[in-house]
């Protein structure tokens, strides 16, 4: 079946990101001194567990991650915390992680393992700061629009360990950084907020992003921000000159993997961007007349993280807003099916990692008396698909590279 198919490239893409194939080839040389193992992310409990698997000496640590993506680890302490909005468990392992890396020698190695998540399970607030005015933050920021990219920007300058930080709380010791990249670019200052990495971003630049997206953030946050006392660590500061950053996943990698297995079932795969941005239902419209104008027998993958900015109050991430929006520009086109899924399993705050789209999605809900335009002008994909019976439902797959797509063009 077709469905089997896509669900076969989605589930090969996740694959390659899990952690016990993509950590192990970059682990570091034991230190003289102490390992000291620290993370946060939706994969930074299973990037944990495969370091403790592969790490022949001594080590300690704490990571965090969002709740139900935890795993058994037996020397590094795993707590989980609330993922988008930030609550007191993240907070409170920031602190621990932050007192972790403070008490770091020159012999001593920092392993930091980061994922997608991490921004918001890292919420220590800046001084001055309360977790209640990030909570207002991050509420704004989600349904605003704003890119990652632009989102992470705020979010270090309202942070204590955010946007190099960490980093420079671990000086002197060795710090080296394992990520698996979940935003488009791969740039590692922006995956998670780049805790360990410098920070090129200015507070200037987190003021604009909050006049762009006429957010309205509480009297604390605007004082702290125009007052830019203490701005994040910039490329050359001495303080990070003994860090190193890996890549071990990334989402185009995720991409080849799902390529692979479409030439194995007679597909030819056709990359179409591992880094796309932009609103979920204009993506869509675009990728739909890209579509409709292609040969049967062939694949398109995309890859990144688009956004969408809420108006409606129904129930969706922008996967499933995504395919709600292709489906009504493909119009019954009987040779197109397609999935669209988080990696990591979540879309959005939802149980499931997206849906399913096949030809004759539109007509069996207008037969079960659903409205597509309303469900899509009410940001209610999940709805939609639910009533369908598409969604695509994996739980935590405990790794996350982003956004996957597959259009398929079926033979005749």
């Amino acid at each position: 079946m077709v469905k089997d198919l896509l669900r076969t490239l989605f589930d090969a893409a996740v694959a390659r990101a899990q952690a016990e194939h993509c950590v192990p080839p970059y682990l570091p040389l034991p230190p003289q001194g102490r390992t000291i193992v620290v993370g946060a992310g939706k994969a930074a409990a299973s990037m944990a567990q495969a370091v403790e698997t592969h790490w022949p000496d001594p080590l300690s640590g704490l990571v965090v991650t969002r709740y139900g993506h935890g795993v058994p680890c037996q020397r590094i302490q795993v707590i989980e915390a609330a993922h988008p909005v930030p609550d007191a468990s993240g907070a409170a392992a920031a602190a621990s992680i932050l007192a972790l890396v403070t008490d770091a020698g020159p012999d001593d190695l920092v392993l930091c393992l980061i994922s997608g998540g991490g921004s918001a399970l890292l919420s220590l607030p800046a001084p001055g700061l309360s977790l209640e005015d990030k909570q207002a933050v991050s509420k704004a920021l989600l349904t605003s629009g704003a890119t990652i990219s632009e989102m992470n920007c705020l979010r270090k300058h309202l942070s204590a360990v955010k946007g190099g930080r960490l980093s420079a709380a671990a000086h002197p010791a060795q710090l080296v950084t394992l990520a698996i990249s979940d935003v488009p670019g791969d740039d590692p200052a922006v995956i998670a907020s780049g805790p360990t990495v410098a920070d090129p971003t200015t507070f200037a630049d987190a003021i604009a992003i909050l006049e762009r997206y006429a957010i309205n953030a509480p009297s604390a946050v605007a004082r702290h921000l125009r007052a830019a006392a203490d701005e994040t660590p910039k490329p050359g500061d001495p303080r990070l000159a003994a860090t190193e950053t890996t890549l071990v996943a990334t989402p185009g990698e995720a991409l080849e993997a799902a390529a692979g297995a479409a030439r194995t079932a007679g597909y030819v795969p056709v990359m179409v961007g591992d880094a796309i941005e932009g609103e979920a239902r204009e993506v869509a419209a675009e990728q739909a007349r890209r579509a409709l104008g292609t040969p049967p027998g062939q694949v398109l993958l995309s890859g990144g993280e688009t956004t969408v900015t809420v108006r409606g109050g129904g129930r969706g991430g922008r996967n499933c807003e995504y395919l709600l929006a292709l489906a009504l520009a493909l119009d019954g086109d009987p040779g197109i099916w397609a999935i669209a899924c988080d990696t990591d399993g979540i879309d959005g705050t939802e149980n499931n990692a997206g849906a399913f789209l096949s030809p004759d999605t539109l007509a069996r809900a207008a037969a079960m008396g659903l409205d597509a335009k309303a469900h899509l002008s009410n940001n209610d994909g999940y709805g939609f698909f639910s009533a369908l019976g598409d969604l695509v439902v994996t739980g935590p797959t405990f790794t996350n590279v982003n956004d996957f797509r597959a259009i398929l063009v079926v033979n005749p």
